[in-house]
C-alpha cells in the first residue's frame, strides 16, 4: 500500500517538473521569437535560418525582401525564416 502511494505521488510530482523544465521555457522562447519577427523593420540586418545575412529592404504580410552582398542581390524570404536580428535599423542611425 505504501509503495503504491509513493508511486502515485511521484507520478503527480513529475507533471509540474516537466512543465517548469521543458514546456514553460519553450513557450517563452516561442513568444520571444514571434515578437522579434513581428517587430522587423526596413533597414534591420538579419540572419536567416539558412545562414544568409542581409538587410531588409521591404516587408509585406508574410514575406521579407533582403539585400545581400556587394552585388546587392535581392532575396525574398518568409518572415518565419528569420533567425535573428543582428543590427536594428534604429541602432544604425545612432552610430
Amino acid at each position: 500500500m505504501e509503495g503504491n502511494l509513493f508511486s502515485i505521488i511521484a507520478m503527480v510530482a513529475i507533471i509540474p517538473i516537466f512543465y517548469f523544465l521543458l514546456i514553460r521555457p519553450q513557450k517563452k522562447q516561442e513568444k520571444e521569437t514571434k515578437a522579434m519577427r513581428d517587430n522587423l523593420e526596413v533597414g534591420d540586418e538579419i540572419t536567416t535560418i539558412g545562414g544568409i545575412i542581409g538587410e531588409i529592404i521591404s516587408i509585406k504580410e508574410e514575406t521579407v525582401m533582403i539585400e545581400t552582398g556587394k552585388d546587392r542581390t535581392k532575396i525574398r524570404i518568409l518572415r518565419s525564416a528569420v533567425s535573428r536580428v543582428d543590427v536594428k535599423a534604429s541602432e544604425k542611425e545612432a552610430v
